[in-house]
């Protein structure tokens, strides 16, 4: 009920400030302008009608939070003050970047002569309605973040505001990238494109507004990272999940950006190379975009690609840090794999075209060759640099090649490669049936070289299949191999109250998790087994483990295997809420108990807020990626 009440009154006093914000500037701008002309009056009214309605709606539901979270430490501590907080605060500054940059390209257009109109942001606005709204989301900012750091002074329990501070932070560091590579886009495409005769002559503009780009990007970059950095020896940042997914997103985003560009590049080459005619000025031409791209995504692939390795080197978990390693080389052995299977249908596609058809050789064909080449150069070596050591791992006899056989990692690259190639082959499997059948039925003559085209595309599916269906069939006879043999060495011993039947659930459930296991069941008061001794795990019912007979606690101070707990029903017995910390967990049910409520046991659902909030701001990252990869594509069409 509280949560509800909770989201209610932070939604509604984020969404009322917005609105008393933005009438404000429209108020003030109103009054600076020149003159109230044609439209002048509408935006006064639609300013002061904002602010009328805005200002007791939000002074109503912020006053609320406020004296709630001084009057109750939880308040304080919630994960949705946190998020309120971190996000009006970004909310304000994102503007404030906005307008400085329209602000700071207009100046630099002016001082070099230019016409301001030539800005990227901002082309239409004036200097006064940039610099309101600087000013009042300045003065909001301020205000926030001195709330922000009196909530933070006030904390007993920072968790919550130390997950939303990380969030808020590789936040900023991607917006920060996504201005400076806009920057360093624009400037390299001016340099490259631009003859050296006439540097600084024609399209300055482009070069001001890559500038003013670098200018605004660069402290909001370098500010945001080096927090992230500082903060790394700090408990949970180091190895938190947020940042390795950045990290991940930011090696990801520049491999995929500079082999594009990169297979733009060789493409010219090879067209070159097949008696294309261009100078070296015209391929430097045609290649501006691609390479002008290229850099700034090179440069982000090679640094944080460095940040990445060093912080899965640091993990202290063996077992994660393999993953991780392994995410990497599947995710870049996946892509490499699908570009050299494009890249070797249209390979083959231009070999039948060439054999059976009646082309003659031309520039058709000749960019046809070069496309299938380029993409295969790029895709083969990505794919055969990343799946052949992953496979020499999985092929290990040791214990590290039967983690790689069951890791979660290949097995969805493996199902994921059978899916594309039994869909792929499905296609074109029936295109083939579809040319016989429309030949055989007389509605259409034969097309061989249609036909011929499908089979290919077919046969090479085929080999896609069969090869990773053997990778994937070979994996769990192994697998299996080496789990009975692991399973048949480790016993277990099941302790229960007679009559129970718990000894024989665990059994039967063990017969099918674990076939090979050796189960001793046990009466919880009877003598220890001869099996005892040798049992590397106990198994035992909360009922007896909570009041163990005299035996059987002499031999639990002495066992030194693991020992598993699982809870049964018993009466007047109660148990913690793994979601939350253990004292503040047995608290919540302490306190239901006393008022008489049903006392509900949940597990493994732990932080849904939180994962809420990271699965936006995971779509976030994606949509900052999409413009990356757009701009890129943009630049490289254009």
């Amino acid at each position: 009920m509280r949560t509800v009440r909770r989201l209610y009154f932070y939604a509604v006093a984020f969404i009322s400030f917005e609105v008393v914000l933005w009438g404000l500037i429209g108020l003030l701008r109103s009054m600076l302008a020149p003159g109230i002309g044609a439209g002048g009056g509408d935006a006064l009214a639609q300013a002061l009608s904002l602010i009328l309605i805005g200002v007791p709606i939000f002074a109503l539901h912020w006053l609320w939070s406020q004296r709630s979270a001084s009057a109750d430490a939880e308040e304080r501590t919630a994960l949705l003050r946190a998020i309120f907080l971190y996000a009006i605060l970004f909310a304000i500054l994102i503007p404030i970047v906005n307008n400085l940059l329209a602000l700071l390209e207009r100046i630099l257009l002016t001082v070099t002569g230019l016409d301001t109109f030539r800005a990227l942001i901002g082309a239409g606005q004036t200097w006064t309605d940039n610099g309101v709204a600087v000013f009042l989301n300045g003065v909001g900012a301020w205000y926030f973040s001195g709330i922000l750091r009196r909530n933070w002074s006030a904390l007993s329990d920072t968790e919550n505001f130390a997950d939303m501070r990380r969030l808020y932070r590789y936040v900023w560091v991607l917006c920060g990238l996504l201005i400076v590579v806009l920057g360093l886009e624009q400037i390299l495409r001016y340099i490259l494109y631009v003859p050296v005769q006439t540097l600084g002559v024609f399209n300055r503009e482009q070069f001001i507004n890559g500038l003013s780009f670098l200018l605004v990007g660069g402290p909001i970059w370098f500010v945001a990272w080096k927090a992230c950095q500082s903060a790394i020896f700090q408990r949970g940042e180091g190895d938190s999940n947020l940042r390795l997914g950045v990290l991940y997103l930011l090696s990801f985003g520049g491999v995929a950006v500079v082999l594009s560009s990169v297979g733009i590049v060789v493409n010219m080459f090879l067209r070159w190379v097949l008696g294309e005619m261009f100078s070296a000025q015209e391929f430097l031409r045609d290649s501006t975009g691609a390479i002008s791209i290229a850099i700034p995504f090179g440069i982000i692939w090679a640094y944080f690609g460095h940040w990445l390795k060093h912080d899965v080197n640091i993990l202290h978990n063996e077992a994660r840090r393999e993953g991780m390693r392994r995410l990497y080389n599947y995710t870049l052995s996946f892509a490499g794999l699908v570009t050299a299977t494009v890249g070797l249908i249209f390979l083959f596609a231009f070999i039948i075209d060439v054999l059976i058809g009646t082309q003659i050789w031309g520039a058709d064909l000749r960019v046809r060759l070069s496309g299938a080449l380029a993409t295969l150069l790029i895709g083969m070596p990505l794919w055969l640099a990343n799946w052949r050591p992953m496979q020499t791992q999985a092929l290990s006899t040791a214990g590290a090649g039967g983690f790689a056989r069951r890791s979660v990692v290949r097995k969805t690259y493996l199902y994921l490669v059978l899916f594309g190639a039994v869909i792929g082959g499905m296609i074109s499997a029936v295109t083939v049936v579809y040319r016989f059948l429309q030949a055989a039925l007389g509605s259409a003559p034969l097309d061989v070289v249609g036909l011929f085209d499908s089979l290919q595309v077919l046969l090479v599916f085929s080999v896609l299949l069969a090869y990773h269906f053997y990778c994937l069939r070979s994996d769990g006879f192994e697998t299996a191999r080496a789990l009975l043999e692991r399973h048949e060495k480790f016993g277990a011993l099941v302790f229960e109250r007679s009559g129970s039947g718990f000894g024989e659930a665990i059994r039967s459930s063990l017969g099918t998790q674990a076939q090979g296991l050796p189960v001793t069941v046990v009466v919880a008061d009877a003598e220890m087994p001869k099996e005892a001794e040798s049992a590397r795990a106990l198994i035992l019912p909360s009922d007896v483990a909570l009041n163990p007979p005299a035996a059987l606690r002499a031999f639990l101070q002495k066992f030194e295997g693991q020992r598993v707990i699982v809870e049964v029903e018993a009466e007047k017995t109660f148990w913690v809420d793994a979601q939350r910390k253990p004292a503040e967990a047995a608290a919540v049910l302490v306190r239901q108990l006393s008022e008489g409520q049903e006392v509900k046991q949940s597990r493994g659902a732990s932080g849904a807020w939180l994962i809420v909030v990271y699965v936006f701001a995971a779509l976030f990252a994606l949509q900052l990626l999409f413009i990356l990869l757009s701009i890129g594509i943009q630049a490289i069409v254009y």
